[in-house]
């Protein structure tokens, strides 16, 4: 299967008495890449979770297209999830962590893709070490392969930069450049303003469980997420 638009629609999340999410709805469409922002403890990864499938929404509709997660495998086939779990095995080597999530995923060409995703990942020279001993930064390189190996239309990417120095962060700009330009939907959140500005074709800012438009024009993209942030918490007008 496959889809072009990704469609949320009164999106509630509770977790007991606390509400994390609250009629949240939002549009993207293949080769879009829209950027969620927002504080700590605002919903981002609740979001994101739901988006995957992972997690239920407790009200609201999520549809793929027409697809809904009750669609299964051949939905999940269709997604990559880079979250804050980075989902690899450190007793493995990444060419055996890419090995294993190829099997899940039942995919060809298993070898050629392994090289080219260490190649990518710049973790080459380093494919038969267990992860165990890799830095943040070479997890997470090779946790975005892993997120990627399967080719999915949708990528949800979860502070995606963490750890990254300047060159692999240039690197990443580029390969999701490229991942919009091939028609993915990819919704990407961080706290990264810098890096993501210029990439994003639209900024979303989650405020309380609420989702709010960033403006699309004018300043850098940190100056118009703090202004948007700022009338986010001023408190609502009264009656006169």
């Amino acid at each position: 299967m496959d889809f072009h638009s990704l469609t949320l629609t009164g999106i509630t999340r509770t977790f007991g008495r606390r509400r994390a999410l609250h009629k949240v709805s939002m549009r993207m469409d293949a080769g879009e890449l829209v950027a969620i922002l927002g504080p700590n403890g605002a919903g981002k990864s609740t979001l994101l979770a739901i988006v995957s499938t992972l997690l239920a929404p407790t009200a609201g509709d999520v549809r793929y297209d027409d697809h809904t997660s009750a669609t299964g495998a051949a939905l999940r086939a269709r997604i990559g999830l880079l979250g804050h779990d980075l989902y690899l095995y450190p007793e493995l080597s990444p060419a055996e962590n890419l090995r294993f999530f190829a099997g899940l995923y039942r995919i060809d060409r298993v070898e050629e893709r392994i090289s080219t995703a260490l190649d990518r990942a710049g973790l080459t020279d380093r494919r038969d070490d267990p992860v165990a001993g890799f830095s943040r930064g070479m997890r997470q390189r090779l946790a975005l392969e892993r997120a990627l190996l399967h080719d999915p239309r949708l990528v949800l990417l979860d502070e995606p930069f963490t750890g990254l120095d300047d060159a692999a962060t240039g690197a990443l700009v580029g390969r999701l450049r490229e991942l919009r330009a091939a028609g993915r939907l990819i919704l990407v959140i961080t706290h990264d303003l810098d890096t993501v500005d210029g990439i994003a074709d639209r900024a979303l800012m989650l405020h309380r469980g609420r989702l709010l438009e960033v403006p699309n024009a004018g300043a850098p993209l940190r100056e118009r997420y703090r202004a948007a942030l700022a009338h986010a918490a001023q408190p609502a007008a009264g009656p006169s």
